[in-house]
């Protein structure tokens, strides 16, 4: 039988991009992954061996040494026909690793670059690792066309390289998760001391500043001050962004904020939103925006790639330049404002997301080709 292998720094990361087609894929084939030990719980109804590995997402050069030695001694062991990475620097350790071991197939996706927003030296060091990272892989597959314009672009890429699986995203939307829920959105609200009246800002991601989280807060410490109906509810785990950073930023207006940590539940929230916003400054494709569309809620995000490829402005949600604040609460206010906007868009949005996000068609696409490289080695 033939054996694959997934290699992501995060649990969480891994069941995102998985849990479309990793069961599809235990039926094939053999599958292990390879991920921190943190929350590993995520993967336990994956029906795989896991392997747990402390890749740590910061620079650490003697351990990020001591992981490379553990995967070259891993895919030694396993044989595996195919390795796929995703995430920049499990990317860089796996491909190099996958590459001395002489495994015949190795796959990463990019997701976004961490030097996009970057400047000097730190640009062209981590932009220099994403380079290694395509000259060490077999195959390059990108999670939005906009993105691979941009790799291509920046000579990360070469012309013409790059697969994007449908019209992006590295998993696609389960709209059997991701829907309009009336008794999710009564419940979540009853539980975050919302009532049904009032309109609900949704962030969910990492509380980080290249997510654009403390110009949302000061967009919404704007807002807080003239509208006293809107709420803003804060998922996701604290990175470099604290909850307490957010509240100061909103000063007597904290009191309307909703602060919720890491959930593997975030159906959940998308139906209690009114308008999800991601004002980030880089993103790969912007997943929870396609999720939020097929939950039915518009999005509010900054116009970079990635996520020009999940919205389609003025229909789906507003888009706007990135880091600018006055712009992020004009376009938040419109929507606050009219509700029927707000309605017309978010039906938009979840006939879009289900139309060319599926995770159904991401899957086959995916398995698709692992079949295809697979019957070669």
């Amino acid at each position: 039988m033939k054996k694959l292998c997934f290699v992501a720094t995060i649990p969480a990361v891994v069941h995102s991009f998985l849990k479309g087609h990793i069961n599809a894929c235990a039926e094939k084939w053999s599958v292990q992954i390879i991920s921190a030990p943190d929350n590993d719980n995520l993967l336990s109804k994956l029906n795989v061996q896991f392997t747990p590995l402390a890749i740590e997402r910061k620079a650490t050069p003697l351990r990020d040494m001591l992981t490379l030695i553990q995967l070259v001694r891993i895919f030694h062991r396993e044989r595996f026909n195919l390795v796929h990475s995703i995430m920049p620097k499990t990317g860089f350790l796996s491909m190099l690793a996958a590459w001395i071991a002489g495994v015949p197939n190795r796959i990463h996706t990019f997701t976004g670059e961490v030097w996009a927003n970057k400047r000097g030296w730190r640009r062209m060091v981590f932009k220099q690792f994403d380079k290694l990272i395509v000259l060490f892989a077999t195959h390059i597959l990108v999670d939005s066309p906009s993105q691979r314009d941009f790799l291509i672009t920046e000579g990360v890429l070469p012309q013409g390289e790059g697969l994007v699986i449908g019209h992006g995203s590295i998993c696609g939307v389960d709209a059997h998760r991701f829907r309009p829920d009336a008794q999710a959105r009564n419940a979540v609200r009853a539980e975050l001391g919302i009532s049904l009246e009032q309109t609900v800002i949704l962030f969910l991601g990492r509380l980080n500043r290249d997510k654009g989280t403390l110009e949302l807060a000061a967009a919404f410490a704007d807002i807080a001050a003239h509208r006293p109906d809107v709420m803003l509810a804060l998922v996701g785990a604290e990175e470099n962004v604290s909850f307490a950073r957010v509240q100061e930023i909103c000063g007597k207006h904290g009191d309307r904020l909703r602060r919720v940590g890491f959930t593997p539940n975030p159906e959940r929230y998308m139906a209690a939103a009114d308008i999800f916003c991601l004002p980030s400054y880089r993103e790969g494709f912007g997943q929870v925006i396609i999720e939020a569309g097929a939950s039915g809620v518009p999005t509010i995000a900054s116009r970079i790639y990635g996520i020009t490829d999940a919205i389609e402005d003025g229909k789906t949600g507003l888009l706007f330049p990135a880091g600018d604040v006055a712009a992020l609460t004009q376009a938040l206010l419109r929507l606050i404002a009219d509700r029927e906007l707000r309605k017309k868009m978010g039906e938009a949005a979840m006939v879009r997301a289900l139309e060319l996000f599926s995770s159904q068609k991401i899957t086959r696409e995916m398995l698709a080709l692992y079949s295809k490289l697979l019957c070669r080695s």
